[in-house]
């Protein structure tokens, strides 16, 4: 299936799919906005031990299958991705703060699927795949696991 990440004390193999549906379901993510998207989270992933295998959008919600390690728990990782994300989607395009009042780019729910055995990286890569046949998903980023 993947790649593990071997650490001094631990071996691991955590890939997460990830939705994050925008507040108030707004449909404000472009192409311009998906792109800044895919920039922060890259620059994510240099910073935290998160992995992106693939970035991609719909105009009203978000789509991430990261790769992490053992000491990031689901909600620290999500919580971490939504703040850095929203600051900086703001700072680069404040027409979407706008659109967004009260500050917060995505609502406070979320999707998590952890990769596993029903559920392996080659269905939620089809899955995220068949989001643009029948609706407006973008791919903005695709990756290989990470060796470490």
């Amino acid at each position: 299936m993947g790649e593990h990440i071997i650490k001094r004390h631990n071996k691991s193999l955590l890939l997460y799919h990830l939705v994050f549906p925008l507040k108030y379901r707004k449909s404000v993510i472009t192409k311009e906005i998906g792109e800044g998207l895919k920039e922060i989270c890259l620059e994510i992933s240099k910073r935290y031990e998160l992995h992106f295998i693939e970035i991609g959008y719909e105009s009203d919600h978000v789509h991430f299958l990261v790769q992490s390690v053992p000491t990031y728990s689901v909600s620290k990782m999500v919580r971490m991705l939504k703040s850095i994300t929203a600051k900086q989607l703001f700072q680069k395009f404040p027409e979407v703060k706008a659109k967004l009042w009260g500050g917060k780019f995505c609502t406070s729910g979320f999707y998590v699927n952890a990769v596993g055995q029903y559920s392996n990286e080659e269905v939620i890569r089809k899955y995220l795949k068949n989001q643009g046949m029948e609706k407006e998903y973008k791919k903005v980023h695709s990756n290989q696991l990470a060796l470490y």
